[in-house]
């Protein structure tokens, strides 16, 4: 094949579209999730010579059967980008929803490398351990090379964490988030954490009590713009059937309405996010939460740009050390921490399943249809918003499903369903690993069972439930607390010699035999019910 020439044209930027006439040197591949204009992929970008390829495919929303929220997230955030792009003088192949045959994101690449004939792919590491492998693989097949590069995106590389992993018996979190505050020096002064602590975990479980949270600044909005409206019109005559509301969308989905929110965020909400970070309180979603996890994930905000705004109010004295640094180490840390985990244990992490749970998801996750208060409000509030903050999707959903016994893959395929924020590098370690203990304590010492109790203190659900968190048997038993003490019964002989879990298996003890016979056949009734449309059995008699 003979090299094409490039070169920077002296006139106006070239045609906005590709054409079969042209010689393409380099066909960019951009993926839904990889809308960033600083993409590495875009570095050398020559408008005479090169294409951007981008793709909208029915499999991509069926290979994990997505709400209508995630559905229009993605098409209204991807062809807002397109149009970013032409504008700055990029030709754009774009392949639409509806203008072409193919369903998947392969067979319409294969196509194209066979139309267009460029000489490689340039592509930024795809966020899916799937994709990662099947693109590629489209290339080669075709005679096209593959030219991958680094997602400039994070902070680490996933070899930057295969690296500091190596040798260590046990991935902890607290040791990552310090290594890599002190590389990249955040939150530092004179090589030691401002404030003298590495973290304020403390003062960072506030509840908001029996008055509520009172007034609070709205998050702002981002109405619907032509593009969008065109999406949502199309997700809606497309997929009719998919849970999910959309008069109702409000996502930031370019470049400048994600620094908006950013910015409102930082002024409105970032003092009291610490504070109020567990806290959930009914009919309120949002409460002092960023909304920003969607627009960092598709890549439309920079999580750099995220933390040196956080970092800046504190330093200007607009936001406090404890709700700053619960910030940072939720994006410095958790999730530069999770997407390590995600590529170093890929494929074998999707097959984990230690505790050996087996049970089929709950219809109630697609319908929200309970008596439970929490799981109503949690389930409900996802299946319309395709958003639920990180408490209830790990002490509501995620922990109603590890008591259960749900298998491990279906809750997966469940969370990146429902969520606008959902890709596969964040959301299956956060499940697998964090929620449901699948991965065996890779990722968390120990499992995350709680009664209802827990849910009780950090939420007023409890007030206007028919059952009772204290309860685990009898009519106003808590299917939470019945199914927290048959899971600490299930478990009793992996956990109740271990050394930070030990304790609260040990309190089994305190329950006389019987009672805890009755809880568990309790608890299989429960499961039997769940199994069935029906969510919960009715009220012991």
């Amino acid at each position: 094949m003979v090299s094409i020439q490039c070169g920077m044209p002296a006139r106006l930027p070239a045609p906005a579209t590709a054409t079969d006439s042209v010689p393409v040197r380099n066909l960019v591949l951009v993926l839904g999730d990889q809308l960033d204009l600083e993409s590495a992929a875009l570095a050398d970008f020559d408008p005479e010579c090169d294409v951007v390829w981008m793709a909208e495919v029915a499999h991509e929303a069926s290979v994990v059967w997505s709400t209508r929220p995630r559905i229009a997230m993605f098409l209204a955030a991807m062809r807002h980008f397109r149009d970013a792009l032409r504008a700055r003088g990029f030709r754009v192949e774009y392949r639409a929803f509806g203008s072409h045959a193919h369903e998947t994101l392969e067979a319409a690449l294969a196509e194209d490398l066979v139309r267009l004939g460029p000489e490689r792919v340039v592509a930024v590491q795809p966020g899916e351990w799937r994709l990662a492998q099947s693109l590629p693989e489209v290339c080669r097949a075709a005679g096209v090379s593959w030219a991958e590069r680094p997602d400039l995106h994070f902070y680490a590389t996933p070899a930057e964490f295969a690296d500091w992993a190596r040798g260590k018996r046990e991935l902890r979190l607290e040791f990552f988030y310090r290594w890599l505050r002190k590389r990249e020096n955040v939150l530092m002064e004179d090589g030691q954490p401002v404030g003298g602590r590495w973290n304020f975990d403390s003062e960072n479980r506030g509840t908001f009590g029996k008055s509520g949270p009172g007034r609070m600044p709205a998050p702002r909005a981002f109405p619907v713009d032509a593009l969008t409206k065109a999406v949502i019109e199309l997700v809606d005559t497309q997929f009719p059937e998919r849970p999910g509301r959309l008069d109702a969308f409000d996502w930031p989905v370019s470049a400048a309405e994600a620094e908006a929110a950013l910015q409102d965020f930082i002024e409105h909400r970032l003092p009291l996010f610490g504070r109020y970070q567990d806290a959930i309180w009914s009919g309120e979603p949002w409460l002092y939460h960023s909304r920003l996890s969607a627009a960092m994930n598709l890549k439309l905000l920079s999580p750099r740009r995220v933390v040196d705004a956080a970092v800046e109010a504190w330093r200007r004295g607009r936001a406090p050390i404890e709700a700053v640094e619960g910030f940072v180490r939720q994006i410095l840390g958790w999730r530069e921490y999770v997407r390590g985990v995600y590529w170093l244990r890929m494929p074998a992490f999707l097959d984990d399943n230690a505790l050996q749970a087996d049970e089929p998801l709950p219809s109630l996750y697609w319908t929200g249809e309970t008596r439970m208060a929490c799981m109503r409000d949690a389930l409900r509030q996802t299946l319309d918003l395709g958003y639920a903050h990180h408490i209830q999707r790990l002490m509501v959903t995620g922990l109603f499903a590890m008591l259960v016994g749900v298998r491990p893959r279906e809750i997966h395929a469940w969370y990146l369903a429902v969520y606008v924020d959902a890709v596969e590098w964040v959301e299956l370690p956060n499940v697998l690993g964090m929620s449901q203990y699948a991965d065996g304590g890779r990722m968390v010492s120990k499992p995350y069972a709680a009664s209802g109790k827990y849910i009780q203190r950090m939420s007023n659900h409890c007030a206007g439930c028919p059952f009772d968190p204290a309860e685990a048997l009898g009519p106003k038993a808590c299917p939470f607390t019945t199914l927290y003490w048959d899971f600490l019964a299930r478990h009793a002989a992996r956990f109740r010699d271990h050394p930070r879990a030990g304790m609260q298996w040990r309190n089994l003890d305190r329950i006389p035999a019987d009672r805890l016979q009755a809880i568990r056949a309790r608890a299989a009734a429960l499961r039997e019910a769940l199994a069935k449309p029906a969510t919960i059995p009715a009220a012991d008699s």
